[in-house]
């Protein structure tokens, strides 16, 4: 509840390491859970994968395709600005959201990546002006999206994507009404 002080709850659910199509992967699951007045209010867990530097030399993956069975479909854009702030916002320092030559050099992105939450932000918003008060969201980046793409937030139902200019996903997720 706004203007009521909350406590913020996290913990360490796992961590594991896979071998991935990209290279050796690590992932992290992590619980946290907001209170208010001893009231558990909400809980979320968070997933973070990380990634070994790529090959330079390794073939490029290749994306999957999304649908293009959707209902609504709304475009958007993320500029370098945005990306900037919303990296400060979060507290996200990671490079590849804010400084172009660093995530082409280094990381070998083609420019600055857009963050997949505030990608699952964006297809949150159009879920709830679809089906109301959301019960529950979850969702999976599946493929990256660069500041200079102009994007595809789609739904059709309960299952939502982001579509690149490409006609890669980028994101697929779900979302059902609070009941």
């Amino acid at each position: 509840m706004a203007g009521i002080e909350a406590d913020k709850r996290s913990t360490l659910e796992s961590c594991t390491q896979k071998d991935g199509r990209s290279g050796l992967l690590g992932f992290v699951t992590l619980r946290h859970e907001i209170w208010q007045q001893e009231r558990l209010c909400l809980t979320e867990w968070h997933d973070l994968v990380y990634r070994e530097d790529p090959d330079p030399n390794a073939p490029p993956l290749v994306p999957p395709k999304a649908r293009v069975d959707e209902a609504t479909c709304v475009k958007k854009s993320f500029g370098s600005t945005l990306l900037f702030r919303y990296s400060a916002l979060t507290f996200n320092g990671h490079r590849i959201h804010y400084d172009l030559d660093y995530a082409r050099e280094v990381e070998g992105y083609a420019g600055l990546v857009v963050h997949g939450p505030l990608l699952a932000q964006h297809l949150m918003l159009l879920a709830e002006e679809h089906l109301g008060t959301l019960g529950e969201f979850s969702f999976r980046a599946t493929s990256p999206l660069m500041h200079f793409e102009e994007a595809e937030f789609c739904i059709k139902d309960g299952s939502l994507w982001v579509r690149g200019p490409d006609g890669r996903q980028c994101m697929q997720a779900s979302a059902a009404a609070k009941i």
